[in-house]
């Protein structure tokens, strides 16, 4: 059961890290980018790009939100063992992931959906990016600022796949010498049987002495 729920966890982190790695495709224009690189078209295609990740199916938020509650929910389930490695591990994972959650309900949602969701798209020809407008100004934190979010997120969720090995780890340690005490208890057993054996032995062959003197006498 244990085994499960990490692997609940897991495959949840890493799935919400494979939707962030997505976001790389806009904010690998905003990251890091000197403002002499910070072009008007680099900002208009990341706004773009989040304007259509808006106007996509709203089924697919549904979807993701579930994952996420699972993930959060197998994470929690483990505390109730009452273990010290479930509470150091699994009490860092929980607390790393609700941050990420923090960020992403606090942070972005509220960005994305006062920006971007009714933002017109710019790009509605070939030609468009030969004439494009000035980036507005209003515009522009918003969009610097969902990189820094997915960049924060992903940093945390990697610290929670982190724990997980670590707990994993730990517990194959625990495993491997629990084998290793039952093997050592084993082999005491059999040692003790033998010398039992001998000692019952040489006890049988001193009465045998014994009743042989007597019947000699």
């Amino acid at each position: 059961m244990a085994g499960l729920r990490m692997s609940v966890a897991v495959s949840v982190t890493a799935f919400l890290l494979g939707l962030l790695f997505t976001h790389w495709i806009a904010d690998s224009l905003t990251l890091w980018k000197s403002p002499e690189r910070q072009t008007d078209g680099r900002l208009w295609t990341a706004a773009t790009y989040y304007a259509i990740l808006m106007h996509g199916p709203p089924q697919l938020a549904y979807v993701y939100a579930g994952v996420t509650l699972l993930g959060a929910a197998a994470i929690l389930w483990s505390l109730r063992d009452g273990r010290a490695g479930n509470l150091m591990f699994d009490g860092g994972s929980i607390f790393l992931y609700l941050t990420a959650l923090a960020v992403y309900t606090y942070s972005v949602l509220p960005n994305l959906f006062e920006n971007f969701a009714t933002l017109p798209l710019p790009f509605t020809s070939p030609t468009a990016g030969e004439s494009l407008p000035p980036f507005p100004l209003s515009l522009r934190e918003p969009t610097l600022g969902l990189a820094s979010s997915h960049l924060i997120c992903c940093v945390v969720l990697t610290g929670v796949l982190t724990l997980q090995a670590g707990r994993w780890w730990a517990e194959q340690a625990d495993v491997d010498e629990d084998d290793s005490e039952d093997g050592d208890a084993d082999e005491t057993g059999v040692e003790t049987g033998a010398e039992t054996d001998k000692t019952a032995e040489d006890a049988q062959g001193e009465l045998r002495r014994r009743e042989k003197a007597t019947a000699k006498a």
